[in-house]
């Protein structure tokens, strides 16, 4: 007999299909976290741009779907994109609408002077800018707190280049002696011609002439013409995309070879667009570049999720998606969205930061720059992209000199 301790059964029932019935309460879904990605996708810089976001949005997906930032509940990553349109003041004004959205930093800018007015633009917010591929060393010797580089600058690319172009020759019974030197003349192409200009007589080479060009450029009849008078046994070209498919393509057509084109920080040498569209005038030509790790499982998933939606692979997706890898990290230990904890976070970024695909060692940022970062050498053989330095991973051996 129920009592009022006891409750009848019929009131127990009724009780628990109330609570079945009663709304559940669900633990709130942390807000996301907003994260600028500043690409140039209009302009003569598009190409590498969408190749850009491309990697940024990847990362932002395989970060979302492990979980979101699990130091922030699982918060998500909310890509929030500017187009740069080829221009240092078409970036700018992204960053401005950027910070005025909330970003709690911002990834990419590719082009050197792209990346060096909207890290300064962003450091007036104490705004986190991670560069993606901008090689000017003048970005990471500003002392700005807030700009950090993960990929290497054209000064250790250089002297990279320099000393594996010195192996490279000196195990071929040094063939090359002369060089023409062809670069665009904005602010990396002329960084590079300067430590070139510097660097290569203290290596044995001599410098035929150092050539310039715009970007973009429409016609490269003239450089070639010029290049065949002198003869050179080396033509070191660092162009972007299009300036060096145009003179390389010339090169050919006017029947102008070398003992070798060696590139350093080419727009096409190591882009598999050249090389399946132009194979002829791609085969053999060498680079040394920005590359991903091809020991790591991850660089072969990757490759195979772009070329699932028939894209070349370039370097430009690897690097912006192990850039934003970094800022996830940086978030990770930071513990909070907070811009000036995410500073500190990417300043304190260790060894233990192994979710990016590039070929590096423990990461280490002084002043802004990742200290482990490095270039590969690569060479067009066989109708494909293959690694002749560093030795420890490389995937060929170099052909050079060139066939007769």
């Amino acid at each position: 007999m129920p009592t009022a301790l006891m409750p009848s059964r019929r009131a127990v029932l009724l009780g628990a299909a109330g609570a079945l019935a009663a709304p559940v309460m669900l633990r709130a879904q942390p807000a996301p976290v907003r994260l600028g990605i500043l690409q140039p996708v209009t302009g003569a810089l598009a190409q590498d741009g969408e190749y850009g976001r491309l990697g940024a949005e990847l990362a932002i997906q395989d970060i979302n779907a492990s979980g979101g930032i699990r130091a922030l509940g699982g918060a998500q990553i909310q890509m929030v994109f500017g187009d740069a349109r080829s221009t240092p003041e078409g970036g700018t004004a992204e960053v401005e609408r950027m910070n005025g959205e909330g970003v709690v930093a911002i990834v990419g800018g590719f082009a050197s002077p792209i990346c060096l007015a909207a890290s300064q633009a962003a450091s007036r917010y104490d705004l986190p800018y991670v560069v993606d591929v901008g090689v000017s060393d003048q970005i990471v010797t500003r002392g700005l707190r807030n700009t950090f580089r993960f990929s290497p600058g054209f000064g250790s690319v250089t002297r990279a280049a320099l000393d594996n172009l010195v192996t490279l020759n000196t195990a071929a019974g040094r063939p090359a002696r002369t060089v023409v030197v062809v670069h665009e003349d904005g602010l990396f192409g002329s960084g590079m011609a300067r430590l070139m200009q510097t660097e290569l007589p203290n290596r044995g080479f001599e410098i035929l002439e150092t050539i310039s060009h715009p970007t973009p450029a429409r016609d490269m009849s003239n450089i070639a013409l010029r290049i065949r008078s002198l003869n050179p046994d080396l033509i070191i070209p660092s162009s972007y995309y299009a300036e060096f498919v145009l003179l390389s393509r010339t090169l050919q057509q006017r029947r102008i070879r070398p003992k070798g084109i060696y590139c350093v920080l080419n727009g096409a040498a190591s882009n598999f667009r050249f090389v399946r569209e132009f194979p002829e005038a791609a085969n053999l030509v060498m680079d040394v570049n920005h590359w991903a790790d091809p020991r790591k499982p991850k660089t072969a998933e990757l490759r195979r999720a772009v070329e699932a939606q028939n894209r070349f692979w370039l370097y430009n997706t690897p690097m912006n998606y192990s850039a934003v890898m970094l800022v996830a990290d940086a978030l990770e230990r930071a513990g909070r969205a907070d811009r000036g904890a995410v500073i500190e976070a990417l300043a304190r970024t260790d060894g233990n930061f192994t979710r990016h695909v590039m070929p590096y060692g423990p990461t280490r940022f002084e002043n802004g720059q990742n200290q482990a970062a490095q270039a590969v050498n690569t060479q067009v053989i066989d109708n494909d992209i293959k690694v002749i330095f560093p030795t420890d991973f490389a995937d060929a051996r170099p052909v050079f000199p060139w066939p007769a």
